[in-house]
């Protein structure tokens, strides 16, 4: 009988185990159908893609046609910096139900807004429609005359023309009807909409009236669809040149009708959907999926974006709860506009990549002058072309990097957890899926043609010996806290008003457990792929440490740059040495270790939890042991000198606090005591703007690229602060001085980031240590919009801070 209860037991739970494994399969369909459509093509001002390979996007251009010589330089369609934009962004985004997106175009003289809905219904991921809204600018003529364009087009299997053929242009809707994998049949209708047309007395007008829409359907090769910027050039040159050579250049017909396309509607793989107006237009394109059972119209649409928008608002600040002395509408609103534009450039990439997979032995960096070495091994240029491979990730800049970069993407994914735990589970899962056997992610996704075209050839090739910050363990960190607080192991997540668990993963502990289970064994092939790759030198020299094995060292290093620590220009030791220990690299496996040592001990994986506590207590001395310098009081990389003896380089700045950046140090110890002066110190790292990179003491303060030697970074800023909060919040001996340095560092990063985006229209790549003023890449709203999570930080200054009318 007790055989028999035993396999009862066992048969439970494996039965609870299947149960839980389709239950997850089931979400994760549910996921896939919310997911599915969206603004996915984030390096776009506009444009709209699935998460399937090849398949239908769409995408939206326009420029104003006032004269001959601005329309060339004018047409919009990509996001770049050089466009002159007043600002452009998401002004409320949610990945599952749309949003509403502001691009305010001075060059054009025209605000364009875009309004994306989602509709769901059907087994395909449901139908969305985009209301297009163009508003003349006040310091342009009401008259402005616009031609905007709306494009289909579809990669692959599958099919689509235009449903109604109509010989001069259409006076009402166009609709192209399709099929294809992945969505089965749908119908795609471009509305009449509403808005006035150029009129003018020219013979042309007379056998091409511009009250109508015209159309260009082709067939043209799936690896150059993307470039449908060209491909309308081509067709606009056509026309222009016909009308030229009908009424030659002195009697031409004016602007708004010589950049007209051909009307040539049919089959194709490419629509070319294009308009004419006259001062202010607004018109739908409408996707409805044949399996929903239900066609929309305009008028659903306008239903759809009012309940889309309606609770956004509430529901951030639910989320984010804004603390004083941040809890104002216009601070909140902020808020909502960084994090909004943070969520909207999710992006689903697909393609091949380049890859340098000849494992050359230069590549180990193990002698003297190696990266001459390396140098000469890239130059013979044996990297391949891989994959094809997708992601779905979110963009640090829509205009400068549209693409997937591993470290950012952690701090992305920070805020975007407290707003849809699943979503950021999503996005880390397809990270982990680019994976390979050995365990490596490239740092950086360039997939496909389209994504290449924005990265000079010499930074297109990734090597799988280079690592970058592994922050993904943020997000599974935050997930484990989670879990345990709902099982009562860790204290629990302070719920505030108007807050619920909407994750499944959150609702049903369960399956956050398989979730874990599932992604575990790729946690720890990647740990154990650093550990390998990434490992430094501590046997070839004499260095007195408590273990022989923990020291790293990021490969790929250069005399002026570790593109591969994310700290690209630091400053390191000099010259660079196959013996050279970095005390950022090993703070990061620090990290790494106790966050897979969370999840081990939350999976019941006994042996793990023991050997990774072993490596974790190791590299707690080791960083201790090998990188603290008791002479400068700071963590510092080490290196070899000319003696063959340890020494260390202390080039104060965000190095030496890194071990206080990555929550490893006990609040106890003295070296916390000395890394707080350091960072509150003004002729070192503190401005009133934020931390610098670099001391301001440092002799290569501010020279050569300054890129991180003196600008503020939002990032490590916000590193810095939440650890701040830690100690502010335990006892201990440094408990008031975290406390003030925490208070104050929290308003100055709030004021630097609002100020310049007041100021600007745009949040920054970094800010100036000494104006405050945002410099480099504008519309950086990747890690920048981590903002709202200091935001919603506790005041812990006892209401000493106001907000005024104009300023904090």
């Amino acid at each position: 009988m007790k055989f028999l209860g035993g396999l009862a037991a066992v048969l439970a739970v494996v039965a609870a185990a299947d149960d839980t494994a389709i239950l997850y399969k089931e979400i994760a369909r549910n996921a896939n159908q919310s997911l599915l459509w969206g603004p996915y093509r984030p390096n776009l001002y506009f444009g709209v893609r699935p998460r399937i390979p090849k398949s239908l996007m769409g995408g939206l251009m326009w420029s104003k046609v006032e004269n001959f010589q601005d329309v060339q330089n004018n047409f919009r369609h990509t996001c770049e910096q050089g466009d002159g934009m007043k600002g452009y962004g998401w002004d409320e985004f949610d990945a599952r139900s749309g949003g509403v997106q502001t691009v305010y175009d001075e060059g054009n003289g025209i605000d364009v807004r875009t309004m994306f809905v989602k509709i769901p219904g059907g087994s395909n991921g449901g139908s969305w429609a985009a209301r297009i809204r163009g508003t003349v600018r006040k310091d342009a003529p009401p008259d402005l005359k616009t031609t905007v364009v709306f494009y289909a087009s579809l990669e692959g299997l599958g099919a689509l023309e235009v449903e109604n053929v109509e010989p001069v242009g259409y006076e009402g809707d166009v609709a192209l009807k399709g099929e294809s994998d992945g969505l089965g049949e749908y119908k795609l209708v471009v509305t009449g909409g509403r808005g006035y047309h150029p009129k003018n007395s020219h013979a042309a007008y007379e056998e091409k009236p511009l009250d109508r829409t015209f159309v260009n359907s082709l067939t043209a090769p799936d690896q150059i669809l993307w470039q449908t910027k060209p491909i309308l050039f081509k067709m606009l040159k056509e026309s222009v040149d016909k009308y030229i050579e009908k009424y030659g250049e002195e009697n031409a017909p004016p602007p708004s009708q010589v950049y007209t396309i051909n009307h040539n509607p049919g089959p194709g793989n490419i629509h070319i959907i294009q308009k004419v107006f006259e001062g202010n237009f607004e018109f739908d394109v409408i996707f409805n999926s044949g399996s929903s059972g239900k066609e929309y119209f305009s008028s659903d649409v306008s239903k759809f974006i009012e309940n889309t928008s309606k609770g956004f608002f509430e529901r951030f600040i639910a989320t984010f709860d804004p603390k004083p002395p941040f809890d104002v509408e216009k601070l909140q609103r902020f808020g909502t506009n960084l994090f909004s534009n943070l969520l909207g450039g999710l992006g689903y990439f697909y393609g091949d990549s380049v890859v340098d997979r000849s494992y050359a032995p230069e590549y180990d960096e193990e002698n003297e002058g190696f990266w001459e070495e390396t140098q000469a091994a890239r130059e013979k240029h044996q990297e391949q072309l891989e994959g094809p491979s997708e992601l779905f990730t979110t963009i640090p800049s829509r205009s400068f990097f549209p693409r997937g970069f591993y470290w950012d993407e952690g701090f992305h994914l920070i805020p975007i957890a407290d707003w849809d735990m699943d979503l950021a589970l999503e996005i880390v899962k397809s990270w982990f899926n680019l994976m390979d056997a050995d365990g490596w992610i490239g740092r950086e996704q360039i997939l496909g043609a389209e994504a290449r075209s924005k990265v000079p050839q010499e930074f297109q090739t990734q090597y799988p010996h280079y690592a970058n910050p592994p922050t993904l363990f943020f997000i599974i960190d935050a997930l484990v806290t989670k879990i345990g607080a709902l099982n009562g192991t860790t204290p629990p997540v302070k719920e505030t008003l108007g807050q619920k668990p909407t994750s499944v993963h959150l609702k049903n502990p369960d399956l956050a457990l398989y979730y874990l289970r599932e992604l575990y064994p790729k946690l720890k092939a990647h740990y154990h792929w650093f550990r390998r790759t990434q490992a430094g030198d501590l046997k070839s020299y004499d260095r007195d440490a408590f273990s022989s094995k923990e020291g790293y060292r990021w490969r790929g290093r250069t005399p002026q740059h570790i593109l591969t620590s994310g700290l690209d220009d630091y400053p390191r030791p000099q010259p660079p040495h196959p013996g050279e220990l970095h005390v950022d690299l090993m703070s990061w496996m620090g990290m790494m270790t106790k966050s897979l040592k969370n999840i081990a001990t939350l999976l019941q994986m006994d042996d793990d939890v023991a050997v990774l506590t072993t490596i974790e207590t190791a590299i707690l001395r080791n960083i201790d042991d090998l990188h603290w310098s008791e002479k400068e009081k700071c963590y510092c990389d080490a290196t070899i000198d000319d003696f063959e003896e340890n020494a260390l380089v202390c080039h104060k700045g965000y190095i030496s606090l890194f071990p206080f950046l990555t929550g490893l140090l006990d609040p106890k110890s003295e070296k916390l005591g000395h890394i707080l002066n350091l960072l509150g110190d003004e002729e070192e790292l503190w401005s009133e703007f934020g931390l610098r990179s670099l001391s301001k003491k440092d002799e290569l303060y501010g020279t050569a690229e300054n890129y991180w030697r003196g600008p503020v970074w939002m990032n490590m800023n916000y590193l810095a602060v939440a650890q701040l909060l830690k100690y502010a919040q335990t006892p201990g001996p440094y408990q008031e001085k975290s406390k003030d340095l925490y208070s104050r560092l929290r308003l100055n990063l709030i004021r630097t980031v609002f100020d310049s985006w007041q100021e600007t229209g745009f949040a920054w790549e970094q800010y100036n240590p000494e104006t405050g003023k945002g410099q480099r890449t504008q519309h950086f709203t990747g890690w920048t919009s981590l903002v709202v999570k200091i935001m919603g930080m506790p005041d812990l200054s006892g209401g000493k801070w106001q907000v005024g009318h104009d300023e904090l």
